[in-house]
């Protein structure tokens, strides 16, 4: 096998666009292809973006054009259901502030410096099969055309095609317990200090800050049975779905305030909290998998964007430095694999804690046991992937 001078990297979501910037400036013509017929829109839902994730993206030029469809919220304030302050936290010194935006908003400003950075980005591209040659890999979508290049790259999300041809017999998403609702609460009095990010435990949790409107915008939790995808959840009316948060959350303090001051059509249905297990095989030949594709986390981490694009920008700085595809995708598994399965295993107990599972909510430790080496990861884009591999 040689080195590797072209990629097509199936998924337009984060990872897909952060993967076409980080191939470029590795010196790798990649294109990006996408199943949808635009961009992807996010599912309405908001997310935050931790400065490591931040910090990752600043490698490939692309921090800034991130950084103007977010808010900053460098704060964060851990409380109880009855209002009272359990630890607060303002930020590491040296880094930026954790970034709280629309996915969809992140979406499309990815892709236009992806697209603006010179990465082709095809969309109605659905992947179907995948034919691999000693010389190559050809991708084959749904509507009939092919197109190849030395190596596939999967970062196309929790419910991968491409982790399923890498390996058949590859665990699927694990269901956290709980479905996954946003919302606005308009007029509310409520604690809520703008650059503030709020998290309030007990029988249930409910996460939030305050917008540059001078709305809120929450996130809360509802312990389901079954899992239910976000198309079978937005088919509930959502005024039926606030009727039970509002139980849920009735005597819990802030959660009720901001429940009876949401409307129905202030209501954000996102579905399911999942992450995925371990994974067996993170590549196969001449395929690999980068993102959720490989190591979802679950929203409860706060670091499922984040993760994404550092793997992004890692498996390219691999495959500028290594020989062949075989040893680059083997060198970005041991740099990544421990990180983020550690990052997953902590959102797994914080899921248990939500989905109200007896005696799994979890400690509150310091801020830096919480935050610093999460936050403060770095990739060291200048130096060779092989002096991290010693190191590690």
């Amino acid at each position: 096998m040689s080195k590797v001078s072209t990629a097509l990297v199936i998924g337009g979501g984060i990872a897909g666009p952060v993967m076409g910037l980080a191939l470029a400036k590795a010196g790798i013509r990649g294109t990006v292809h996408e199943a949808h017929p635009v961009t992807a829109d996010g599912a309405a839902a908001m997310l935050s973006l931790a400065p490591n994730g931040l910090d990752a993206l600043r490698v490939i030029g692309a921090d800034t054009a991130v950084t103007a469809v977010g808010h900053a919220v460098p704060g964060v304030v851990m409380a109880d259901g009855g209002g009272n302050r359990l630890a607060e936290f303002g930020g590491f010194p040296g880094l930026p502030a954790t970034l709280a935006m629309a996915r969809a908003d992140l979406f499309r400003a990815l892709a236009d410096r992806a697209v603006a950075g010179g990465v082709p980005i095809e969309y109605g591209k659905r992947l179907v099969s995948v034919q691999e040659s000693p010389e190559g890999v050809t991708a084959v979508f749904a509507d009939g055309t092919t197109a190849g290049a030395d190596i596939l790259i999967g970062a196309d999300g929790i419910r991968s095609t491409v982790r399923t041809l890498i390996d058949p017999a590859a665990p699927g998403p694990e269901y956290g317990g709980v479905l996954s609702f946003g919302g606005y609460a308009t007029g509310v009095d409520v604690p809520a200090e703008p650059g503030v990010m709020y998290f309030a435990f007990g029988r249930a949790f409910i996460g939030y800050w305050r917008l540059p409107n001078g709305r809120i915008c929450w996130f809360a939790s509802l312990p389901h049975a079954t899992p239910m995808t976000s198309a079978e959840v937005r088919k509930v009316p959502a005024a039926d779905w606030l009727v039970r948060l509002r139980e849920l959350y009735t005597g819990h303090v802030p959660g009720q305030a901001l429940l009876e001051h949401t409307e129905p059509g202030d209501l954000m249905a996102v579905g399911a909290m999942e992450r995925m297990p371990s994974l067996p095989h993170w590549h196969r030949g001449r395929m690999v998998l980068v993102g959720d594709s490989a190591h979802a986390p679950s929203s409860s981490s706060g670091q499922g964007a984040s993760l994404a694009i550092e793997s992004a920008v890692e498996l390219a700085r691999c495959l500028r430095d290594l020989p062949d595809p075989a040893a680059a995708f083997s060198a970005y598994e041991r740099l990544r694999r421990d990180r983020v399965e550690m990052i997953g295993g902590d959102a797994a107990a914080k899921n248990k804690a939500k989905a109200g599972q007896a005696g799994a909510r979890p400690a509150l430790p310091d801020p830096e046991q919480m935050f610093g080496p999460v936050h403060r990861h770095h990739i060291a884009w200048d130096e060779p992937a092989t002096a991290d591999l010693v190191r590690g």
